[in-house]
């Protein structure tokens, strides 16, 4: 007799019914882990896929030059005899500017999908003939002709032009790989000839591929950097934002500045003293929306949707007086995290905007006609459909608001907190659910 009064109390206990529930929700987190896993895996698979075909195209790009070295020989007294080693000295422009327009394209492979572009740029400038003084460097050891002038490019496949150097009004062809890696480790150099000139005119004409983003160094001690291009969401990056932009659904154009003195490096120096890429600058070509870090944000809602789609179930449960059985709570659970799976799958083919409606679609009208089944009440039904609804737009709007994301979201939950402390205050928690506890719901 006293188990059947143990299983009567169970069976109808709102505290009971409320820790069963609880129990539910954070076993349904395991599914909605598993999903932000997929997306990190579809993510991460489109990443390989950008990797894959920027290393047949060309990678990003970081144009650093034009550079002049010229080696040396360093004389030294160790244990008192005389050692030389060779040693180069490396001079920068006073004058660089760079001018030029990226034409982007976009390239397949199945469902992903990678920006690569192709850059028509122009450099131009001038050198001041390199001055040996400050360091007091016997004019005998200055290996003036084996000088060489030297411009980075960190993935030699984009070049796309005979590429020449003309210097001081000479042509020099440029041959790849370098004599001296202490400032850049990539790129193409020329041999040079000094005369009796004090200011060394030079220009570069270069055609060059790329994926994604394109970067530069500003080299000269005043660098003057232009460039324009049909892509329309650009995002500018790097050590140093644009003087000017203008951003419209026709593309972009951008200019910077860079003076010697808003960097952290010289004019001239001896060695591998300082690296010169950690002020680079430049613009990324992006998509105007990444369904990937947006469906990871949504799914990170999962156990609010799931919390208070259960608190109407349970409302509805102790308010009609009718039974739900726990397994109709899992499928309900199920049901909203199969929104995160139809949310990715669709926005891959679809975009984030269209897959999101169509999910929440197909999401609120399988839990709405399953709600009909169960409650038996369409006036209690509607409620939950409306509640999905106000939840999804919700959701949605806060994916739209990176900026305000935050707020909007701690706005959003102290209102569903006070809608649901308010409807509570009707309920009698000390009252049992009525019903057969076989009764199958």
């Amino acid at each position: 007799m006293a188990t059947n009064d143990f299983r009567k109390w169970v069976s109808q206990s709102v505290s009971v019914k409320i820790f069963v529930v609880g129990i539910l929700a954070l076993f349904l987190l395991i599914p909605a882990a598993m999903i932000r896993s997929l997306i990190l895996e579809r993510k991460t698979n489109s990443e390989e896929v950008v990797r894959e075909i920027s290393s047949k195209w060309g990678n990003e790009q970081t144009i650093a030059g034009p550079i002049i070295s010229v080696p040396y020989m360093r004389r030294s007294i160790v244990d008192g005899k005389q050692v030389v080693s060779r040693d180069y000295a490396h001079f920068l422009p006073d004058q660089l500017t760079i001018t030029g327009k990226m034409e982007p394209e976009i390239r397949y492979r199945g469902i992903y999908r990678v920006i690569v572009y192709t850059a028509n740029l122009q450099l131009s400038g001038n050198f001041r003939h390199p001055d040996f003084s400050e360091w007091k460097i016997s004019p005998n050891d200055i290996l003036w002709d084996e000088a060489f002038v030297s411009l980075g490019i960190p993935d030699m496949r984009g070049i796309k032009n005979d590429l020449k150097i003309t210097f001081n009004g000479v042509d020099y062809e440029v041959t790849p790989g370098l004599d001296n890696q202490d400032i850049i480790k990539q790129g193409v150099s020329a041999r040079l000839k000094f005369d009796t000139a004090s200011i060394y005119p030079y220009s570069i004409t270069l055609k060059l591929k790329g994926s994604s983003a394109l970067s530069f160094v500003p080299m000269g001690k005043i660098s003057k950097i232009a460039i324009q291009s049909t892509w329309p969401t650009p995002s500018f990056d790097g050590a140093f934002l644009p003087d000017n932009r203008d951003v419209g659904p026709k593309g972009f154009a951008a200019d910077w500045t860079v003076l010697s003195l808003n960097r952290n490096f010289p004019q001239a120096w001896i060695g591998s003293t300082y690296d010169v890429n950690e002020s680079a600058f430049g613009v990324k070509l992006l998509f105007p929306v990444d369904h990937y870090q947006k469906s990871e944000r949504a799914a990170k809602y999962a156990l609010m949707f799931i919390a208070l789609t259960f608190m109407v179930f349970l409302f509805s449960e102790i308010l009609n007086r009718r039974k739900i059985h726990p397994v109709q709570y899992i499928l309900v659970g199920l049901a909203l995290c199969v929104f995160y799976t139809l949310l990715i799958s669709l926005s891959e083919q679809l975009g984030f905007a269209i897959a999101y409606i169509l999910a929440a679609i197909a999401t609120i009208s399988l839990i709405g006609s399953y709600a009909v089944a169960i409650f038996k009440n369409k006036k209690q039904s509607m409620m939950l459909i409306g509640i999905l609804v106000v939840l999804y737009l919700f959701l949605f709007t806060i994916l739209q608001l990176e900026d305000y994301a935050l707020i909007m979201g701690s706005i959003g939950l102290f209102v569903a907190l006070a809608a649901v402390m308010r409807i509570s205050r009707k309920i009698d928690w000390y009252s049992p659910i009525n019903g057969d506890p076989d009764e199958k719901s």
